[in-house]
């Protein structure tokens, strides 16, 4: 796995910190008082301060139509296998009220079946966890 590095704009550096860190549990590293970097599956997440946000501020998202649901875009995301996306799923139900789309096999018995959630941050970044059973065979399947 090559691990990537993705930067996503906050309105709010401690909002971030209770919700990556505490609420998600991932690992910090490196910070300071307008950015943290965040372990995110072994990829670097970095959240980044964004005044333009304001306090109560959201990034604006569109939603394209993808298997009956309307799916934010941009969104950014994680494959996982599926024993840590159900794990994920399950901590994700404690602390997220509004799912943007609940949990749910997604393409059920088609060409890249896949397990998939969409929820957002305080800030409004949405997020996609997904998991596939054969993770070669069906990422790419037609």
């Amino acid at each position: 796995m090559t691990p990537f590095h993705i930067a996503i704009p906050v309105r709010d550096i401690a909002e971030a910190r209770e919700f990556y860190g505490v609420k998600m549990g991932l690992a910090e590293g490196r910070s300071d008082t307008h950015w943290i970097d965040w372990d995110l599956f072994g990829h670097q997440v970095v959240t980044h301060l964004n005044p333009a946000l304001g306090s109560k501020g959201k990034v604006v998202t569109h939603c394209n139509p993808v298997d009956s649901h309307a799916v934010p875009v941009p969104h950014y995301g994680v494959i996982l296998d599926v024993d840590n996306w159900k794990e994920l799923a399950d901590r994700v139900r404690t602390f997220v009220d509004d799912f943007i789309i609940e949990p749910y096999v997604r393409f059920e018995g088609q060409a890249g079946e896949q397990h998939t959630m969409f929820f957002e941050d305080p800030s409004g970044n949405a997020w996609e966890f997904k998991a596939f059973v054969d993770v070669e065979a069906q990422l790419f399947a037609k």
